[in-house]
C-alpha cells in the first residue's frame, strides 16, 4: 500500500448550517484514505473542544493521530460563505494551532518514507510551519511525488513562498484564478498554455493540473496536454472538491495510469464531492470500486494544447473546483 502524507492546516469550516472538517491538506488525507492509500496528516490542533472534536473525527475515519500535534493555540476555524452557485469564499482566523507545526524526529522519519506528499501555501504563512513544511520536503526520498496544491487564500502568500515551494515540488495543482495570480507574480505569458509550459520547464515539474470548475480540467506534462470536461453534478458547494481531485490524481499516478485517465478519475471524484455538502463527504462504495478497476471507463479527451482554451463543455450544472 502506497504511503502518502498531507502537511499543513486542519480546521473547522464554519458554514451557515454548522461546522465541517476542513483544511486542504487534511481534506487530501481524508480522501486519500478513503481511496485506499496509507494516508497520514501532519498538523496541529489546540487543547480545546474543537481540537478534541477534530481528533475524534479523524480517528473515526481511520486516520492516525500520530502526527497531529497539540499546541497552546486555538484550533483553526474559517468562516465560509457560499454564493448562489455554491462557490465558497473564506475568512481565515490568524494565530491558530496549525500556524505552529513543530519539526520532530518522528515527522522527519515519516518524510523519508512517504511515496507522495501534498502541501500548499496557507500553512506557510507562519515562520514555524513554513520551516516544518520546507524541512519535510527536503527529507523526502528521491522518487517521492511532491504535490504543491497552491491553494491561495486571502493575502496569505508571497512570491517567495510560492517560488521556494515550486523549487521543492515536482507536481503543481492550481485553479484558473490562481493561475492568473501566478502569471502576474512571475510575469508569465498571458496564454494559459504558454504559462503552464514555462512553469513546467523552469521548475522541471512532472506535470501540472489546472482545474477550471465547470469548464473542466487540464493536465499537462512536458510533451502533451490532456483536457477533460467537467462531469455533470448538482452542486451543493465546492468546498474540498479540489482536494479530492488531488487525492484521486495521486492515486492514479501511483497506480501508473496515463495522465488522461488520471484526469478523468480525478474529475469524477471532484464532481461527486461538489454534489455533497462540506469538504469530506463519504465516497460511495460504487465510485471507489470503479476507481479501482484496471481499466476505468474512458471519455473523449483533447490532446491539442492550442485548442484547450476553447474546450469548456457542458458548463451548466457541472462541478466547480
Amino acid at each position: 500500500m502506497a504511503k502518502v502524507a498531507g502537511i499543513g492546516e486542519i480546521l473547522y469550516d464554519v458554514l451557515p448550517e454548522g461546522k465541517q472538517l476542513g483544511g486542504a491538506p487534511s481534506n487530501f488525507v481524508f480522501h486519500a484514505k478513503a481511496l485506499g492509500l496509507d494516508a497520514h496528516l501532519v498538523t496541529a490542533v489546540g487543547n480545546d473542544r474543537n481540537g478534541g472534536e477534530i481528533c475524534e473525527k479523524l480517528r473515526s475515519a481511520g486516520i492516525s493521530l500520530q502526527y497531529v500535534q497539540h499546541v497552546p493555540f486555538p484550533t483553526g476555524t474559517v468562516q465560509v460563505t457560499l454564493d448562489p452557485g455554491g462557490i465558497a469564499s473564506y475568512r481565515i482566523k490568524k494565530e491558530v494551532a496549525w500556524d505552529h507545526i513543530l519539526w520532530s524526529d518522528d515527522i522527519q522519519k515519516l518524510a523519508s518514507e512517504v511515496d507522495a506528499v501534498c502541501f500548499g501555501t496557507l500553512a506557510q504563512r507562519s515562520i514555524q510551519s513554513y520551516q516544518s513544511i520546507q524541512n519535510f520536503l527536503t527529507h523526502t526520498k528521491k522518487d517521492c511525488l511532491k504535490v504543491f496544491d497552491i491553494n491561495l487564500r486571502q493575502t496569505y502568500f508571497s512570491r517567495e513562498i510560492i517560488e521556494s515551494s515550486l523549487q521543492k515540488s515536482n507536481i503543481l495543482k492550481l485553479n484558473r484564478e490562481e493561475l492568473e495570480v501566478i502569471k502576474n507574480l512571475f510575469n508569465l505569458p498571458k496564454s494559459d498554455t504558454k504559462a503552464l509550459r514555462v512553469l513546467l520547464e523552469q521548475y522541471r515539474l512532472h506535470f501540472i493540473a489546472l482545474t477550471q470548475g465547470p469548464a473542466g480540467s487540464i493536465i499537462a506534462d512536458q510533451k502533451n496536454s490532456y483536457y477533460c470536461p467537467a462531469f455533470p453534478a448538482a452542486v451543493q458547494d465546492t468546498i474540498g472538491a479540489g482536494d479530492s481531485f488531488t487525492a484521486a490524481m495521486i492515486l492514479g499516478k501511483l497506480r501508473g495510469l496515463p495522465l488522461d485517465q488520471i484526469n478523468q478519475l480525478a474529475s469524477r471524484v471532484a464532481a461527486y464531492v461538489c454534489s455533497q455538502a462540506g469538504a469530506t463527504p463519504t465516497l460511495p462504495p460504487s465510485l471507489i470500486s470503479e476507481l479501482m478497476q484496471e481499466s476505468p471507463i474512458r471519455i473523449q479527451t483533447v490532446h491539442n494544447p492550442a485548442s484547450l482554451k476553447k474546450c469548456g463543455l457542458n458548463q451548466a450544472n457541472s462541478s466547480a473546483l
